[in-house]
């Protein structure tokens, strides 16, 4: 009986030692193996144009382009790539933009030894697969709110530190009309102050916050 060929998978992470990790992992599998890693979005495309792998392990942020940027793009070119978005974040706009971008796994970094080998192997045969605690995150935050473009540039702006009438200053509007998005960004995300929207538009993956020089 003929031998299946292996899946071929692209590993990407900024963080060598998560790639080496996610190495080890593989290479103790005889129907799995990793053809090819990446640094950042950028290098992931290369990477896959050059090697078109079976499944791409992929980060969700890093330097430059983010996974969810570069998995558009990925998909963009090649309509049936398979991808699993690898992170330690759980917050529900990361992964909803992760599976609306065409990823189809979601695991979180900490269950890798336990899940990442079953996930390749079911995304590699047309599955979906979203870890149990992934799962529940997106069940928590049911049915979805969103913030409009305009909201997160003001609460990002509000995560730097800057006042109402400085935002507006930045955003080109009037002060009444940032205390306006303010209000609605306190209701979408259910908190009572700026410091809690801050905090809380973090955790769900709604804005970034930026680490000190």
């Amino acid at each position: 009986m003929k031998k299946a060929k292996p899946i071929r998978i692209l590993c990407v992470d900024d963080h060598p030692l998560i790639r080496e990790g996610i190495a080890a992992v593989i290479a103790t599998q005889d129907d799995i193996v990793c053809v090819g890693e990446a640094g950042d979005g950028q290098a992931a495309i290369a990477q896959y144009r050059q090697h078109k792998p079976d499944v791409v392990v992929m980060d969700l942020r890093m330097p430059g382009m983010g996974g969810v940027a570069a998995t558009i793009q990925i998909r963009k070119e090649f309509r049936t790539a398979r991808i699993i978005v690898l992170t330690t974040y759980e917050g529900d706009e990361d992964i909803h933009r992760a599976l609306e971008a065409g990823a189809q796994g979601y695991l979180l970094k900490d269950s890798v030894r336990k899940e990442l080998l079953q996930t390749i192997r079911e995304v590699h045969a047309g599955q979906r697969r979203v870890s149990p605690p992934v799962a529940a995150r997106l069940a928590e935050h049911t049915p979805r709110v969103s913030l409009s473009p305009r909201e997160l540039e003001v609460l990002q702006l509000v995560a730097k530190g800057l006042r109402n009438k400085e935002i507006g200053a930045k955003l080109d509007i009037a002060e009444d009309t940032v205390k306006i998005h303010i209000k609605n960004i306190f209701g979408k995300l259910e908190v009572i102050d700026r410091t809690e929207a801050v905090v809380m538009g973090s955790q769900r993956g709604f804005i970034q916050l930026q680490a000190a020089p």
